[in-house]
């Protein structure tokens, strides 16, 4: 992992424990989730703040991990053949960052950058996989889930390119 995230706590008392699975809960993107997937999904994060211009995860790196954002701001962006890049969505509190972690060969199709301090939930996706693998009902929510983030993600890219094409044509 590239980015260094400052977790408010690598050893969680109860009390943090059931704080989190609250915050975990209350994510839109796990809303309507049963109770013991949501305890499985605990079991695998930490809270984790996120610096302005913080590189969160590198486009062809190892995914083996996704966030729920609480607040702040991330662009996802792609390198373009100039060298540049093209930010192609910024995601904010209530939406999740990165579903590469599920889908293999396990690479980031994007980079992250936090453009604001963000506060997210870090998952541990290597391990939420392995769950997964275990439950095969917790990966089909879970896949449920993460394949409308990744139809929503291709139709911000679609734009983009559209953008692009209208602005040389």
């Amino acid at each position: 992992m590239n980015a260094k995230h400052e977790t408010v706590s690598t050893v969680a008392t109860e009390e943090e424990k059931r704080d989190l699975l609250t915050l975990i809960a209350q994510h839109p993107f796990l809303h309507g989730l049963e109770a013991r997937y949501l305890q499985t999904l605990a079991e695998c994060a930490i809270e984790t703040r996120l610096q302005p211009g913080e590189l969160i995860f590198r486009e062809g790196e190892i995914a083996n991990r996704f966030y729920l954002i609480q607040e702040g701001e991330v662009a996802l962006e792609s390198h373009v053949k100039d060298g540049g890049t093209l930010l192609i969505q910024t995601i904010g509190a209530g939406d999740v960052l990165g579903w590469s972690w599920l889908f293999p060969p396990y690479y980031w199709h994007f980079d992250a950058r936090a453009l604001k301090p963000t506060k997210a939930i870090f998952l541990y996706g290597a391990r939420l996989r392995q769950r997964c693998e275990e439950d095969h009902d917790l990966g089909y929510a879970l896949m449920k889930r993460l394949a409308a983030v990744v139809i929503q993600r291709l139709q911000s890219t679609r734009r983009q390119l559209l953008d692009v094409c209208d602005m040389k044509g």
